[in-house]
């Protein structure tokens, strides 16, 4: 009588987000039906309320950690995960909700909620890699969902994910797209982001936005300095690096150079 593998579990849990990296799972279509057949979907509250108690082969991390509970709640994600991904830019940077880290959140609080003394949260918003061990990061805002499918692919057959680290300048330059920032002026983050948009907002002649956050040694300063030279104002530069990336790394550490 032939012996029935079992087939690896997969977890995809939820933390301070919009939900946007979950979705893109879903909005796999086809692909998702192959994998359904290849993994046991053990937790994953936006597809089934079917739930399973784990441990899970592989958990799949949206979102970032804005409160106490939260801080508590991933160490046990951790614990019953023998392994570990970040999804998006919440989960790997903080999200736009980072930008409380430049500020004081009570101050925001004392003036959005009615009863403030009824809001419990932290006064940061930091990534799940600021709390537990992880074993991959996967950027974006969201995240390329081709991307997602080689990131769990890879860690279900134990090899590294292939996944580019250039920047989108790379991505328009293989759409032949003419530059926003050499041919129009116009302020652009692709040469110190990370690839994986398909250069989405250039090749409608806007700038990068930076979804993808910063890509792997990016040259801020020269970067910058092109902005300066483009007319682009102190303020507005601290407003290009701090959306939804703003927290991560180099990005907050040359945004407050210029946070006069």
């Amino acid at each position: 009588m032939p012996v029935k593998l079992r087939k690896p579990t997969l977890a995809v849990w939820k933390f301070a987000s919009c939900d946007g990296c979950q979705l893109s799972l879903l909005d796999c279509e086809d692909e998702l039906v192959g994998l359904i057949g290849a993994v046991d979907i053990a937790y994953f509250l936006e597809a089934s309320s079917a739930l399973q108690p784990g441990p899970y082969d592989l958990s799949l991390v949206e979102g970032s950690i804005t409160t106490a509970h939260d801080v508590t709640r991933i160490k046990e994600v951790r614990r019953r995960s023998r392994q570990l991904v970040t999804i998006g830019a919440c989960a790997t940077a903080g999200g736009i909700q980072a930008l409380r880290n430049f500020k004081d959140v009570r101050e925001f609080i004392s003036i959005v909620y009615a009863r403030p003394d009824y809001i419990e949260t932290l006064a940061t918003s930091t990534p799940i890699s600021a709390h537990v061990a992880v074993d991959f990061e996967l950027h974006g805002c969201p995240i390329n969902k081709a991307q997602l499918l080689e990131v769990v692919s890879a860690f279900l057959i134990g090899r590294n994910p292939i996944v580019p680290a250039h920047s989108v300048c790379i991505e328009c330059k293989l759409k032949g797209n003419v530059c926003v920032m050499v041919a129009h002026g116009t302020p652009c983050l692709g040469p110190v982001t990370h690839a994986g948009c398909g250069a989405l907002c250039p090749s409608y002649d806007r700038g990068c936005y930076g979804c993808f956050g910063p890509m792997e040694s990016p040259n801020m300063t020269a970067l910058s300095h092109e902005l300066s030279e483009l007319g682009v104002g102190e303020r507005d530069i601290v407003r290009l690096y701090r959306t939804f990336n703003a927290a991560a790394e180099p990005f907050s550490t040359e945004s407050a150079k210029h946070d006069r």
